[in-house]
């Protein structure tokens, strides 16, 4: 029996209540039980979500335990080198983890099983090939240019750079699960497991004995690394055999590596956009303070979420509407998303900014001065999300090359910024790059999306009947 929220409400509540609720109800009946395109996106989008909202609070929680566990410096060290990391690793997939979302879905829809197994043992193969490579040259680079590194950074990064493998795979794991439209695959190992895992192995080092500080926190979360890609491995694989036969398998790797190159600049670019605050703060100041930043911006992960749960939910339906003859419903998927993001992440960052300073508080005495922060990086935060998952339609239909252009751009603009800002003004210049480059952003997306695609994606922009 399907669950019907209007019934639901008519049996638990006066009929003055139930008849006010109804409009709101019949909204949720639609998105739970529709078999159309935007329903399907909802739901998928919905169970996103919901998973990035525990794995905000997780990761709010274990960040504020490993905090009051090592202290504001060991904690610096530990965020400035796993953040490293995980860049890196996410950089070692070359884009073939995205690739995958793009290519997956088509050969789905034709019913081309023979080159959809060749995609994803091709990915898998591919990923841990390059990630090995860049795991040597991160620790010989630690090791050979150690006097370019602050000494308490050397070692940790060393051990740190162990994860990379599993962490592109991991990566290429949630693409292909992504791609299959398996959000709670795709996102809890990752988002959920991942983080308890470590705080979890760091408590069991504490109570074995073990000095709490940032190398430690670096062994336990290679080691959660590698236990919960390994387990991933395991259940997408089970997935995967379930849905698609065993077969004969087609492989087209330099078509699918020409794809991924510059899907590759796209993301890379974004996830270095996303992150150069910390990185430029880890260069330019100490650890306590790339720990005080670091928080404020964890502070700030569930407005981020909305977004990231957005484009999960959509980016995949981006790809298998791609090659319609009539565009009308891939653009009005894209004009739903934008309301999706928006309204969302408007609510969450006016809670985050009248609680901030109770949640920064958790961390630590010396915590509270980044609540001023908030502010700023709040204010890019809901302006990015007015044009939504921009950038995912983009590369879902062929326009990455222009889109890795301007990210690299932007990615610029953000890094010039740091360097002239936190040397004059400290934190509030890191945030204050970040809000810069998060304007040039927005814009330059909106005006492509509407030039490259003939959509316009701005929350407060009302839908023409054409766009061109």
């Amino acid at each position: 029996m399907r669950f019907s929220a209007a019934q639901t409400i008519d049996h638990m509540f006066p009929e003055a209540v139930s008849r006010r609720a109804q409009p709101l109800a019949a909204i949720v009946d639609r998105v739970l039980s529709g078999g159309d395109e935007a329903s399907a996106a909802q739901r998928t989008t919905l169970v996103a979500f919901a998973i990035r909202v525990a794995s905000a609070a997780i990761a709010f929680l274990s960040q504020v335990a490993l905090a009051r566990m090592m202290g504001a410096f060991e904690y610096g060290v530990f965020v400035m080198v796993w953040v490293s990391m995980v860049i890196i690793g996410n950089l070692s997939c070359f884009g073939f983890h995205t690739a995958i979302v793009r290519f997956l879905p088509q050969y789905r829809e034709r019913g081309d099983l023979d080159h959809l197994r060749g995609l994803l043992l091709s990915g898998r193969l591919f990923v841990l090939a390059t990630s090995t490579v860049m795991a040597g040259l991160a620790i010989a680079a630690a090791h050979f240019g150690a006097s370019w590194f602050q000494s308490y950074y050397v070692v940790p990064f060393m051990i740190g750079a162990l994860a990379l493998p599993m962490i592109a795979l991991g990566d290429t794991l949630d693409g292909t699960a992504r791609a299959n439209g398996w959000p709670i695959r795709a996102l809890t190992p990752t988002y959920i497991v991942r983080p308890l895992l470590i705080l979890g192995l760091l408590t069991t080092a504490w109570a074995l004995g073990h000095p709490i500080n940032g190398l430690t926190a670096l062994v336990c979360a290679v080691l959660a690394a590698y236990l919960t890609t390994i387990g991933q491995l395991v259940f997408v694989t089970a997935s995967i055999d379930r849905h698609f036969p065993s077969g004969p398998r087609r492989t087209e790797l330099p078509l699918w590596i020409g794809v991924a190159l510059p899907i590759f600049l796209v993301e890379g670019f974004f996830f270095l956009l996303i992150n150069a605050d910390v990185l430029m703060v880890g260069a330019l100041m100490r650890p306590d303070d790339v720990a005080v930043y670091f928080a404020t911006v964890k502070t700030l992960a569930l407005v981020h979420f909305v977004y990231f749960a957005v484009k999960a939910g959509v980016a995949h339906r981006f790809a298998a509407r791609i090659d319609d003859t009539d565009k009308t419903a891939l653009r009005d998927l894209a004009r739903r998303s934008v309301n999706w993001t928006f309204w969302p992440s408007l609510a969450m960052a006016g809670v985050i900014l009248l609680v901030g300073p109770l949640l920064l508080a958790l961390f630590g005495s010396d915590f509270g001065r980044g609540y001023p922060l908030l502010f700023i990086l709040a204010s890019g935060v809901v302006l990015r999300a007015a044009i939504g998952p921009a950038e995912s339609l983009l590369t879902m239909s062929g326009n990455q090359n222009v889109c890795a252009a301007l990210f690299g751009g932007v990615l610029a603009i953000n890094v010039a910024f740091n360097a002239l800002l936190i040397p004059v003004y400290g934190l509030y210049g890191a945030a204050l790059a970040t809000m810069i480059a998060t304007i040039a952003e927005t814009f330059a997306l909106y005006q492509l999306v509407r030039w490259r695609m003939g959509v316009r994606m701005f929350v407060f922009m009302p839908a023409p009947t054409t766009d061109r």
